[in-house]
């Protein structure tokens, strides 16, 4: 009973309402407080750092308050200088807050290298089907006597003859050597 006519009372309803006042102040001063943290409604646009060095964009990114970090590429790009920047996230004129990281993707400093499969004794469609596959390009078929009829009979680059495993720079050209069905 005494709780009930407790709760009744004008002194609890002076505790809640003045425990009203302090959480809504302490609310309002929290969210004032973090307003003036976090800069709301302060953005910065960001550059476009497309095809510029790593030196340039560094420069351009700490004249705009901004931080970076380079993502590793595998994807060269001919269009670009080595070691340029290729793309980044967040793209060119999105808005952001200062001190935001920047992820830039780099241009590598040439294709990467992979090893040649061995195309030696099947069809010339299996072998460039192959070569393609794993990124090269068909150059130049030349034809000596041999029963087999577009039979990879060698490969060559840039005009030496290879052998499978060997490691060259992916969209290489690669010659093959066929045979021409006729023999000796």
């Amino acid at each position: 009973m005494n709780f009930i006519r407790f709760i009744f009372s004008k002194i609890f309803f002076k505790q809640i309402i003045l425990a009203s006042i302090i959480f809504f102040c302490i609310c309002i001063t929290t969210l004032y407080i973090l307003k003036i943290i976090t800069n709301h409604n302060k953005y910065i646009k960001v550059p476009n750092l497309q095809s510029f060095s790593l030196k340039d964009s560094e420069i351009i990114l700490k004249k705009n308050n901004l931080r970076f970090e380079v993502l590793d590429s595998s994807k060269y790009n001919p269009n670009y200088p080595p070691l340029s920047v290729i793309d980044q996230s967040p793209m060119f004129n999105d808005l952001v807050k200062k001190n935001r990281k920047i992820y830039l993707t780099l241009n590598p400093k040439s294709y990467r290298e992979i090893s040649v499969p061995n195309v030696i004794q099947i069809t010339q469609r299996n072998a460039e089907t192959k070569l393609q596959a794993v990124g090269f390009i068909i150059g130049e078929k030349k034809y000596k006597n041999d029963i087999g009829k577009n039979m990879v009979l060698e490969i060559e680059y840039k005009g030496e003859k290879i052998d499978p495993g060997v490691l060259l720079p992916k969209n290489s050209a690669i010659d093959l050597i066929l045979g021409n069905g006729k023999n000796n």
